[in-house]
């Protein structure tokens, strides 16, 4: 189309003013509803663990009259389990489990009390934990404590957040 000019449409607004200072990303940009920044994250599998920090998260939440970000992590497993390719490549399992929390969180009573939202996601449980919090700037992250063998030799999901977290961790026993 050479040669030929879009012209500009008559009630364009003007975006920005050239002689304002430039904004950062962070500033313009907001990932999340505003009705929950500086909320509680707690995650959540189901797991009575987890049930007690959800307990306490909800406590937190009403006391300090913010919002509870219930944070749901899928599976994910690397397919070198199955192919033995290199590097390492990460695939999505199919996790249904997120919708039945959902439902089950949307018809508990204890949750009416405050704002909250579930928030889906995939990965390593610690990074998308900080990440969420990060995200939505919370004030805490609220966790269920690990028992078993399985924390024994993987190191538990509490004591990793808490050595990595840019913000309080809360550890439910």
């Amino acid at each position: 189309m050479a040669g030929h000019e879009i012209p500009e449409p008559a009630d364009r607004k003007q975006v920005a003013d050239a002689l304002s200072e430039p904004q950062t990303v962070e500033e313009t940009c907001h990932s999340c509803d505003p009705a929950f920044r500086h909320g509680v994250v707690v995650g959540f599998d189901g797991s009575t663990s987890s049930e007690r920090a959800l307990a306490y998260a909800i406590g937190m939440a009403c006391r300090s009259g913010s919002g509870l970000i219930i944070v749901h992590v899928a599976n994910r497993l690397p397919t070198t389990v199955w192919a033995g390719c290199e590097p390492p490549v990460f695939v999505d399992v199919p996790d249904h489990r997120t919708e039945v929390l959902g439902l089950e969180l949307a018809c508990a009573d204890y949750l009416s009390e405050v704002p909250w939202v579930l928030v889906e996601r995939g990965g390593d449980i610690c990074h998308e934990l900080e990440e969420v919090g990060r995200e939505y700037s919370a004030d805490a992250i609220v966790v269920g404590s690990t028992h078993g063998i399985v924390g024994r030799i993987f190191g538990s999901v509490a004591g990793r957040l808490a050595r990595r977290a840019q913000r309080p961790v809360i550890v439910i026993p």
